[in-house]
């Protein structure tokens, strides 16, 4: 898939407005080819350009830090990411003296903390459009048989929690009208993507 250009300049316009990208100009390309990589599967699919922004500067954040970490210029502490030049020796917590700097260094243990990739910010940029179109498929299939009361029930279930008995008693109908309806709004919003 290739890219539009204006696409790329929104990339390109992103990662120079990143705070990592000063004084690392050198790495421009490797940074731009990572947040393309990330980004590429999902950049088609969203198609407000706000979103678009909001969804390249979280992947161009991680791409970066991602790059800086590879390249040797950034190390992760306990409070944050630093440049290499920064990271101080009291970060290992160790009372030593010069000469022991060898034997504490081997015996040092190296936890990493996993990483949710469930939440990460493609992810979440991806879930708010989808629940915005959801959203939006629901209104206009409530709007066009009002009647049917869609929006109603869509609430009642997934806002509320109810059982489909609890809502067929506070809407006046059956359980399994309620079960029908619940099924063909699904159905509808399948439809609609």
């Amino acid at each position: 898939m290739e890219l539009a250009q204006d696409k790329i300049n929104l990339i390109e316009k992103v990662i120079r407005s990143n705070k990592k990208f000063l004084n690392n100009e050198d790495l421009y390309d490797d940074f731009f080819n990572e947040t393309c990589k990330r980004s590429l599967p999902i950049i088609s699919t969203i198609s407000s350009d706000s979103t678009l922004e909001v969804y390249l500067k979280k992947v161009a954040t991680s791409s970066i830090l991602n790059v800086l970490k590879d390249s040797g210029r950034l190390r992760r502490t306990k409070e944050s990411y630093v440049p290499t030049g920064e990271v101080s020796l009291d970060d290992t917590k160790t009372n030593i003296t010069t000469n022991s700097y060898s034997n504490v260094y081997a015996n040092i243990k190296i936890e990493y903390e996993p990483i949710d990739f469930d939440n990460g910010p493609e992810d979440i940029a991806i879930k708010n459009e989808v629940l915005q179109m959801v959203i939006d498929s629901i209104h206009q299939i409530n709007n066009e048989e009002p009647e049917k009361q869609y929006l109603d029930i869509y609430k009642l279930r997934y806002q509320e929690g109810m059982t489909q008995s609890e809502i067929a008693e506070e809407l006046n109908l059956s359980q399994s009208e309620i079960s029908k309806r619940l099924f063909k709004l699904m159905q509808k919003i399948k439809k609609n993507f």
